[in-house]
């Protein structure tokens, strides 16, 4: 992107079925070969072609089918990810994943779990403590970093199709229905918001957009 560069595990390059697969997503290893070309262009397609070329690419590239297969169920990921090793990832194809919003259903496909048990739960805490913990950031009257498109999907199509989701899937409580005198609709907590940029995956719709917040505000990461 214009002025910025991913690299390390941001941009992907986790070998996953190494037991030490952190290697390839190590960004000091990525910065120094990246830094040579940073020094001579600042052109994106320069930073691409450098890393398509290097042997990470080329290691990565071997396993690539391993961890999309497993998106299948167990035994379908096991065998595949055999396969995979014994060809050296020289497979004619590459899987391809699908959106996780569309893994969602809709509401009423389902029948309602049964709630006539004690339920214990093994988190020593709930959502608001989660937040607490993760001592998030974000000044009161910052302006929403949660980009929403139009709320009205939220309260009308997203309320009959899927339920609000939105509601259940945020770790930190930061969608909320609520009703008023001007009826029902979307409250966004987003001093809460821990950056799992969740919403802006799962969302059925795509029309939650996570943007960076004001001042860089947001969970205390080092001590998480």
């Amino acid at each position: 992107m214009p002025g910025a560069l991913l690299i390390g595990d941001t941009a992907g390059l986790l070998n996953v079925p190494k037991i030490k697969g952190t290697h390839q997503g190590d960004p000091q290893r990525h910065a120094r070969r990246r830094a040579p070309t940073a020094a001579g262009a600042l052109e994106p397609a320069g930073f691409d072609a450098k890393l398509r070329a290097s042997d990470a690419m080329a290691e990565l590239k071997q396993v690539r089918n391993i961890k999309p297969g497993f998106k299948k169920g167990l035994w379908f990921g096991l065998t595949n990810a055999a396969w995979e090793t014994a060809l050296g990832g020289a497979s004619p194809w590459t899987l391809k994943g699908k959106a996780d919003w569309s893994s969602l259903d809709r509401a009423g496909e389902h029948e309602q779990p049964r709630r006539d048990y004690l339920e214990r739960s093994l988190a020593p805490r709930d959502r608001l403590q989660g937040v607490y913990f993760a001592a998030t950031e974000h000044d009161e009257d910052q302006p929403v970093h949660l980009k929403v498109a139009d709320t009205s999907i939220c309260v009308e199509r997203c309320t009959a199709e899927y339920a609000n989701p939105c509601t259940r899937f945020c770790p930190a409580g930061v969608y909320e229905m609520v009703e008023d005198d001007a009826g029902r609709r979307l409250q966004i907590n987003a001093a809460n918001c821990v950056h799992c940029k969740t919403c802006d995956i799962k969302d059925p719709y795509e029309i939650i957009t996570w943007v960076t917040p004001e001042g860089g505000s947001g969970p205390n990461y080092q001590n998480l």
